[in-house]
């Protein structure tokens, strides 16, 4: 992975895929619902679901975490993904699903976000986020996340909880330095309009990508120094 958001695959790029036609986004869109609620049926949780050359379509699955129905924390295995990968070629046979390679997968260490759910789960976690709107000039943010707070709780009790109400909290960090690489004595950095160690909130509305990032891609001292207690 090298780490470029540009790099990152929007987890609904199927149901939404810039310059698509409507047919097609529309396909797109029934084949995702079906997997997920496939899936959801199994015991899984559909992460991302892409459609690559030479016909191959590619699922990105995972297990609930502890507490939603799991009695322990576990990772997809082997097993759940041969297990998956039967029933889903007999599903698309059944259903007609026009592919030619099948590749069923658990997330690596940069696993897509996607909705209220893993921004929940993965609160406390290093994470790239790209917005649809820009906040101070960046749209493109890294950092640890700090989980949702619902803004109509703060404005209007009676919005509280409503779709769309909630908003994300992230720390902003910056990145490793490159290997060998040191600022110079009395250099200045370019000025940001966000400050490093920042703690911002933005509409969960807002992301347009999200995804999962290893700590090493991140300076270890500002780690350190960043307060890693999830809001709940």
């Amino acid at each position: 992975m090298n780490g470029a958001l540009d790099d990152m695959h929007d987890p609904t790029t199927m149901q939404a895929a810039a310059g698509a036609p409507a047919g097609a986004a529309a396909r797109a869109s029934v084949l995702f619902e079906l997997v997920e609620r496939t899936l959801d049926a199994m015991g899984y949780e559909l992460v991302d679901l892409e459609r690559a050359g030479h016909g191959l379509l590619r699922v990105t699955l995972d297990v609930p975490s502890p507490g939603a129905g799991v009695a322990a924390e576990r990772h997809v295995g082997i097993e759940d993904c041969e297990r998956v990968s039967r029933h889903l070629t007999h599903l698309f046979a059944v259903e007609g699903v026009d592919y030619d390679r099948l590749e069923v997968s658990s997330p690596g260490l940069d696993r897509p976000l996607r909705g209220k759910r893993d921004f929940v789960r993965f609160a406390g976690s290093m994470a790239k986020v790209q917005l649809y709107s820009a906040i101070d000039g960046r749209r493109r943010l890294r950092g640890r996340l700090l989980g949702l707070v619902d803004a109509g709780a703060a404005a209007d009790a009676a919005q509280a909880g409503a779709p769309g109400s909630e908003r994300v909290r992230m720390t902003l960090l910056p990145e490793a330095p490159a290997p060998g690489t040191k600022a110079a004595r009395g250099s200045r950095r370019p000025r940001k309009r966000l400050a490093e160690h920042e703690t911002i909130e933005f509409a969960l509305a807002d992301v347009e990508k999200a995804r999962l990032a290893p700590e090493w891609e991140f300076d270890r001292d500002a780690i350190g120094a960043a307060a890693p207690a999830p809001t709940k």
